[in-house]
């Protein structure tokens, strides 16, 4: 943080202020053959520094985001894997229902069908084993295999090379195959501080910017129809959009959650007086509201009677501090540093990092945590994921996400996706216009929602610095 800022929670109050404009373009942008061959020789670049001759990489629906990375494709309801070789060559290990999509992957493939990967009780004719199978697609006894699926193992007890979130009929027969010591995770080539995924071109960012707006329009609309009488189905509706596939479950709940075990949005209705939860997510983003569905701090229930002054003002005081401060070059744990020092952990009880990288996932993995050395670089696409606990305390919430980029990668962006950077500047100048926030030159809004909080929801007032401060 520089020296000259100081961050005073008084420095914040709901102002009266226009609702930034839903922007979402409405117009998928699909990624191009040239990030394509980008993405691959870039995986193949680390294979080779890893010292691998294969690569399998794992897929179902939930756990797809480094496979769909190449293949351009999950696996419906369906398993899958991708075998890649270090000469460039791929096979495509597929069940059933998705043999006949091999063709539809974005890089070349040839296909393998194994019909163990298909949904319960379907033929399984022309099967064989699992090991022969994976044979087909050229693992073979000597070679060196990188195994992936989804997660980063950071474990500080562990070898997290030999931990698998693979299913193990398949990590068993690779072994058998290649041989137990030849055999590793390999989820790094993907994720971590040389994983390939933690940046983005101007391609991949205008890409996760189409859904991370979205993802914004929708939570202003479910706030704005946040009356007493609503019901979370009716609200919940205004937060699912245009068929797209949402990374997290859609939270619409009103009052406490997870009643009976219940995580969907149900027929109960807006009580005043009451706490709201509300998210939605798509590739590329996330946004989040919470706070409580009263006008002012005078109709907050009498249990949680200083919870603006208590939660609301600290937490966007920090979120505040995060935008003016983030910046390419600097580490993942100066950045934790920063939100300590404003919202300190001993007396707000956050734990998770404070602010993760998203893609198809809505956590990807995350260079922010204590002591990282881990640099911020052009190109991370950051969800700001600040959660406040305190006892006796409602939660309060403002996720949303933005892309971090250099002059360099600001000025291709504008060049590449003029209405792209459009968008970008018309939030920039809300933020600093609306909400008096002088955003980091490294930060860009990918959703209107970014920095933007209602505390108060049944208000239009959002979160801002107020004009002395200014």
């Amino acid at each position: 943080m520089p020296e000259a800022t100081t961050y005073r929670y008084e420095d914040v109050a709901p102002l009266d202020v226009p609702e930034p404009a839903r922007d979402c373009s409405l117009e998928p942008v699909t990624l191009t053959d040239e990030t394509i061959a980008e993405r691959k020789r870039a995986v193949l670049d680390r294979m080779s520094a890893r010292g691998l001759d294969d690569l399998v990489v794992y897929a179902d629906l939930e756990h797809g985001g480094n496979y769909e990375y190449l293949v351009g494709f999950l696996p419906r309801f369906e398993e899958s894997l991708l075998v890649l070789h270090v000469d460039g060559t791929a096979h495509l290990v597929l069940g059933n229902e998705n043999f006949n999509k091999a063709g539809k992957a974005r890089i070349e493939v040839t296909p393998v069908h194994m019909p163990h990967l298909s949904l319960p009780n379907q033929p399984m004719t022309g099967a064989a084993p699992v090991r022969d199978v994976l044979a087909e697609a050229g693992l073979a006894a000597g070679r060196r295999v990188g195994v992936a699926g989804w997660k980063l193992f950071t474990s500080p007890f562990d070898d997290n090379s030999r931990l698998f979130d693979v299913p193990a009929y398949l990590v068993e027969a690779i072994r058998e195959l290649c041989g137990a010591d030849h055999v590793a995770n390999a989820a790094d080539v993907f994720l971590g501080p040389a994983g390939v995924r933690r940046t983005n071109n101007p391609n991949e960012i205008a890409h996760y910017e189409f859904a991370a707006s979205l993802a914004g329009d929708a939570l202003l609309d479910a706030m704005d129809a946040l009356v007493p009488g609503a019901s979370e189905l009716e609200v919940a509706d205004r937060l699912s959009r245009c068929g797209q596939r949402e990374s997290v479950i859609t939270v619409c709940a009103f009052g406490p959650r997870f009643v009976k075990a219940n995580v969907f949005p149900t027929a109960k209705r807006l009580v005043a007086g009451e706490t709201v939860s509300m998210s939605v997510g798509y590739r590329g983003g996330l946004s989040s509201q919470a706070g409580y569905a009263v006008r002012d701090a005078s109709e907050l229930p009498a249990s949680d009677a200083d919870w603006y002054e208590a939660m609301a003002a600290p937490y966007f005081t920090s979120v505040r501090a995060w935008l003016e401060n983030a910046r390419v070059g600097m580490s993942g744990g100066e950045l934790w540093g920063l939100v300590d020092d404003v919202l300190p952990r001993e007396t707000y009880g956050w734990t998770l990092c404070p602010g993760h990288l998203v893609a198809e996932e809505e956590w990807l993995c995350s260079p922010v945590y204590e002591g990282s050395e881990e640099p911020l670089e052009p190109g991370m696409l950051f969800e700001i994921d600040i959660i406040p606990s305190r006892a006796g305390h409602a939660g309060v919430s403002c996720e949303s996400t933005c892309a971090l980029a250099d002059a360099e990668l600001r000025a291709r962006i504008a060049e590449e996706d003029p209405a792209l950077w459009s968008r970008v500047e018309r939030r920039r100048a809300y933020l600093a216009d609306e909400l008096g926030i002088a955003l980091s030159d490294d930060v860009l809004p990918m959703s209107c929602t970014l920095g933007y909080l209602r505390p108060f929801l049944l208000s239009r007032k959002a979160m801002g610095v107020v004009p002395a401060a200014r």
